[in-house]
Parts: C-alpha cells; sequence; structure tokens
C-alpha cells in the first residue's frame, strides 16, 4: 500500500491511499470514519482490483475547515480530482454510507466518470422533517466536538449505529481533526437527494447492500434497487453480527468481487480506464 496527496477542485489538500492491481475501484468510508475503516476489504479485493480509499475530505487526514467546502457538489468533484489526478477517465465508485451516497452522487453530476457504483450500508433519502431534523442535529453534533471533544459528541449517537458502524467510528476516532469534523457536520445543510426517485437518473451499474440500522434503513435499499436503472440488490446486509472491519470485508467482500468482475469485464470490453 501506498499513500498519496491530492488537491480538490477549490485546493484543499487531501489524502488516500492505494493497494491492488486490476480495474480501479474508488472505495469511500461512511461518516466518523477514514481510509482505514476499509482497510480489510481493499486487502480482500486488492488482488483482482486496484483499491483507492480516500480520506474523505473532514476526515482522516483530508482535514477541511471551513464549513462552506463541504457540499454534495464539492465531495462529487473530490472525486473527479482524484481520478484525474491517477490519469484515470473512468472507474468504479462505491463506498459504506456517507461513501456510497457521494457514489451515487457522483455517478449522477458525472455519469462519464463512473463505470459501476457499490453502495454499502445506503443512508437514508429523507422527507422535508426527517432532513430538518438531521440538520439540528449535526449543528448540536458540532457544538458538542467543538466544546466537549468527540468522543463526548459521538457518545449519544453510537448506540443507535449497527455494531460495525459503531466500531469503525470508535477507531478512527483517535485520527480525527476536531475543528475538521465540526465543520463537516454543515453537510446537514446540504441536501444529496430530496427523494429516492431521483436515483433514476443514475445509469451506471450500481450494487446496493442493505444497512441494518435507521440511518442506513434495510428497506430502502430494496426501493433504490429497483428505482435505479441497472440496481442489483445484494442478498448480503449488514447484520448485528459484525463487529469489526474484518466481519465486514468477509460478508460483503465476496459479493463486491462478483458484481465489479460481471461489470468491468463487460466495461473493459468497451473502454479502458485510461
Amino acid at each position: 500500500m501506498h499513500e498519496f496527496v491530492f488537491e480538490g477542485s477549490d485546493g484543499c489538500v487531501l489524502r488516500a491511499a492505494a493497494l491492488g492491481q486490476g480495474p480501479t475501484l474508488v472505495l469511500m468510508h461512511g461518516v466518523g470514519q477514514d481510509h482505514r475503516s476499509l482497510l480489510p476489504l481493499a486487502s480482500l479485493l486488492a488482488d483482482r482490483f486496484t483499491m483507492i480509499l480516500p480520506d474523505v475530505r473532514g476526515y482522516g487526514r483530508s482535514v477541511c475547515t471551513d464549513p462552506a467546502r463541504h457540499t454534495w457538489a464539492q465531495y462529487a468533484d473530490d472525486v473527479e480530482s482524484l481520478l484525474n489526478h491517477l490519469g484515470l477517465r473512468r472507474a468504479a465508485v462505491g463506498g459504506t454510507g456517507l461513501g456510497g451516497t457521494i457514489a451515487l452522487r457522483t455517478a449522477a453530476s458525472r455519469p462519464d466518470l463512473v463505470r459501476a457504483s457499490v453502495v454499502i450500508s445506503l443512508e437514508d433519502v429523507q422527507d422535508d422533517a426527517a432532513k430538518q431534523a438531521e440538520t439540528a442535529m449535526l449543528n448540536r453534533f458540532a457544538t458538542r466536538v467543538i466544546e466537549e471533544g468527540i468522543e463526548a459528541a459521538w457518545a449519544p449517537l453510537l448506540p443507535s449505529l449497527a455494531p460495525v458502524i459503531r466500531a469503525l467510528v470508535r477507531d478512527a476516532i483517535p485520527r480525527t481533526n476536531p475543528a475538521s469534523i465540526a465543520a463537516a457536520c454543515a453537510i446537514g445543510r446540504d441536501r444529496a437527494f430530496a427523494r429516492v426517485a431521483d436515483l433514476a437518473a443514475i445509469s451506471a451499474p450500481t450494487l446496493i447492500i442493505p444497512g441494518a440500522d435507521d440511518p442506513h434503513p434495510t428497506a430502502l435499499a430494496a426501493e433504490a434497487a429497483h428505482t435505479l436503472p441497472h440496481g442489483q440488490l445484494s442478498s448480503t446486509s449488514l447484520t448485528t453480527v459484525l463487529h469489526t472491519a474484518a466481519d465486514l470485508a468477509a460478508v460483503v467482500g465476496p459479493a463486491i468481487r462478483d458484481f465489479l468482475t460481471t461489470q468491468l469485464t463487460i466495461h473493459t470490453a468497451e473502454a479502458p480506464d485510461s
């Protein structure tokens, strides 16, 4: 594995890691985590794919303390900047939670960049009332981070998360910049998708692996897979028996491998990455 630095379209310094060989999959972590959260999964897939693991803007070593620079459009731009840095015209893009939503936004806004998408533990697509509640919650979270610290801010939220997500967040807390994660809470003022029907605009083949908690509703995964023109609902899912990053890799890795082997073989015959 080697780590590298690249710049976002706004000049923000961002960081990522790479391992493996073969067609490229950019795999992004969820809220409160960093690229290390996905290392076991990336290692499992690295025999067949080049795995690119960015620290999403605001998390890990991709420090961004300006709330105005945390928008869904900017997150999608960061994916484009990453591919440009790597000299790639197209790649598969995916992630867990937040990372999966970024993958979907990128596929929606820049379909020419995305060969296929993988969404693990799909985030909720909220109605207006739920979105307002989330925004208020993230504002409170940001205030607690600054006033009481990251661990205190996460304490009331962790019990509502699936055990494996809870563990990944706890593991990443020591590597998190408080001002950066507080700024990242500004994403609550933006909206990735207003309704599930918006996913119908995404043309890339997309694998949806259901989540297992309220922020990542299991039922939503089936609706999203049905709405996506080339959506595929995985028969595997995050469950309460998963507790570690290695557990996550063992359960979702084979499904991702099978999906990407099929999709990237098809697309490689049509056009190369670069």
